[in-house]
């Protein structure tokens, strides 16, 4: 029992990690996007960019590795993906699985 509760305590910090993680990197690249047009500085959207894209393919295979122990339906999870490709919809996610954390399991 307690080796459950320890896997699951893992798995939600992780999710957490990766949603946070995923949507901080893309509001670090919308600063970078805009800094690129309105100075012409462009080292960040090199370098920032690449990094949100790794974070979010990291981000889609955590959701889709967990989604049924957070007892979320396949849609809730396509859901899911879809708002961390929108600014902020990673935070939203993040409360999701907060929510999914203080839920009993059945």
């Amino acid at each position: 029992m307690e080796r459950t509760v320890r896997k699951t305590r893992w798995m939600y910090r992780i999710l957490h990690l990766t949603s946070r993680s995923e949507a901080i990197s893309y509001v670090l690249l919308l600063i970078a996007t805009f800094l690129k047009y309105a100075v012409s500085y462009e080292l960040g959207v090199k370098v920032v960019g690449p990094i949100h894209g790794v974070l979010y393919l990291i981000f889609v295979a955590v959701i889709l590795r967990w989604f049924r122990k957070l007892n979320w339906s396949f849609k809730r999870a396509i859901i899911a993906i879809v708002l961390g490709s929108v600014p902020g919809g990673g935070f939203l996610v993040d409360q999701w699985i907060t929510n999914s954390a203080k839920e009993p399991s059945s």
